[in-house]
């Protein structure tokens, strides 16, 4: 089986028996519970859509190490082409869910330790990269979605892993034995975790020497002994538990999902294992990742379209399309999204090779786009408010609207343009609401400021790749500066 089908995803993940935690309570099965079956099915709209010939081009590819059809999310990036494609095929997704899909960061981590793993075998004689690709061509023929995982809870973050007070705080190695090694930690804000077959580990930062037990990499089960996951709840979930519950989700069908994922002495074959202590190279695993996740923010602009395409609806039931100021803010709503798409294709198409062999994004482009995607998001939401209006917020519920006696006055004063439906407004109303302020702001919004990184972290790597010097040794040349004369270097 190399090319999975939706439903044959969710089949798949029904196999699993993995411990999931819901507000205290272990659930039996997670794949259909109501909270958590919309981000299912945003995932398995990344199977489905393989499958389509409209958009196989985009979702699937060539694998570069057995030459068969894979998912592009199982693959390791051959060409500048395949970043680009990469990033179109987030887009569509976004524009086909209005939320987050999840598979990106799985396909990140595995393009980030593929390279990274190479150059710590060059050094060290050690055969993580085998390792690696032995995993990835099972990952290839399974289909997995994985979950990649960086961000540690990291507890006291003026203090380095190795002096907290709780080891813990960051996943580290308690154990070397001779067939693995025993893990304990914590993974904290992992998107779809709780939907994934895998989980991919990688460290959260640049190390020291002191800090080499948690210089750790390895693949483990989503159902491994030792490893359960507490769901990250969401504004507006439980909506999800009414009964009939459609209008009021806003979006009823597709929806993201994060967890804490625990890690509690867990063993890791050596197989699985593509760092053991190389603290030297953490940072480059950290900062390769954080450049294509940070190109991944691409998928922003695909929600990004469905929420200008709903602000404009909303308009349209309020009878106001044509008033400058609308038709202003949503061409600025526009030019935002577009200048995140902008960045994200530019450090596409700037890629380079690595020593393995597969390619990497420019990484100052990259941290440019996410510094863009920490800000936009923000004001494209703000100006979709805008032009919804207030009844975005304050709109009866659903069942309000079918309620005997309350139904006709909802239908009399929900109103807006003559001749336009009132239930198709609040549902235009509420997906606004969705996105902006409910399970989907995860996903667009609020997941913006923090996802691949703060935007501290960000501008750190604008100022290590942004070459300062060179620049200031241009404008020299052009001022005709004499250095010598300057009493100060």
């Amino acid at each position: 089986m190399t090319l999975m089908t939706g439903k044959e995803y969710i089949e798949s993940l029904r196999k699993l028996n993995p411990k999931v935690y819901i507000f205290g309570e272990l659930i039996e099965n997670p794949v259909d519970h109501p909270i958590l079956r919309p981000s299912v099915n945003s995932i398995a709209m990344t199977y489905d859509l393989a499958h389509d010939p409209e958009y196989e081009d985009l979702l699937t590819t060539t694998s570069h190490l057995t030459g068969k059809k894979i998912n592009r999310f199982c693959h390791i990036h051959q060409s500048p082409e395949d970043l680009v494609k990469k990033i179109k095929m987030q887009r569509l997704l976004g524009q086909k869910t209005a939320s987050c899909f999840q598979r990106c960061v799985g396909m990140d981590a595995l393009n980030s330790i593929y390279s990274t793993t190479y150059e710590i075998d060059k050094e060290y004689g050690t055969n993580y990269h085998e390792r690696l690709k032995n995993y990835l061509l099972e990952a290839q023929e399974k289909d997995w979605t994985i979950d990649g995982a960086m961000t540690d809870p990291k507890g006291d973050r003026g203090l380095a892993p190795h002096l907290q007070e709780d080891p813990d705080m960051f996943v580290h190695i308690n154990e070397v034995r001779e067939d693995g090694i025993i893990v304990s930690g914590a993974k904290a804000h992992q998107t779809g975790s709780l939907n994934s077959h895998e989980h991919l580990i990688m460290p959260t930062m640049s190390l020291s020497e002191e800090d080499k037990d948690y210089a750790v990499s390895f693949a483990v089960p989503t159902d491994a002994e030792g490893v359960f996951m507490i769901y990250g709840r969401q504004s507006c979930d439980t909506r999800k538990l009414e009964e009939g519950a459609d209008i009021d989700l806003g979006n009823n069908t597709f929806g993201g999902q994060e967890a804490l994922v625990i890690f509690d002495r867990v063993f890791i074959p050596n197989e699985r294992v593509f760092m053991c202590k190389e603290y030297k190279y953490a940072n480059m695993m950290v900062e390769r990742f954080a450049g294509y996740h940070r190109q991944s923010y691409a998928c922003k602009t695909g929600v990004g379209d469905v929420l200008i395409g709903a602000a404009a609806l909303a308009a349209d039931y309020n009878g106001v399309p044509k008033a400058s100021h609308i038709k202003d803010k949503i061409i600025e709503m526009q030019h935002l999204n577009e200048t995140i798409w902008g960045c994200s294709l530019a450090c596409s198409a700037e890629g380079h090779k690595t020593e393995s062999g597969n390619y990497l994004v420019d990484l100052l482009l990259a941290n440019v786009c996410k510094q863009n995607v920490t800000r936009f998001p923000y004001e494209i939401a703000r100006l979709a408010e805008d032009i919804a209006g207030g009844l975005m917020v304050t709109m009866p519920s659903e069942k309000d609207l079918r309620g005997e006696v309350t139904g006709p006055w909802v239908r009399k004063y929900l109103k807006g343009k003559v001749g336009m439906d009132v239930e198709n407004r609040m549902r235009v109303l509420r997906l606004i609401e969705n996105i902006t302020l409910g399970t989907a702001a995860v996903g667009y919004r609020t997941e913006s400021m923090h996802g691949a990184g703060s935007p501290q972290a960000q501008r750190i790597m604008i100022a290590r790749q942004g070459n300062l010097e060179a620049k200031k040794e241009m404008a020299r040349k052009i001022a005709h500066v004499d250095v010598t004369k300057d009493k100060v270097q």
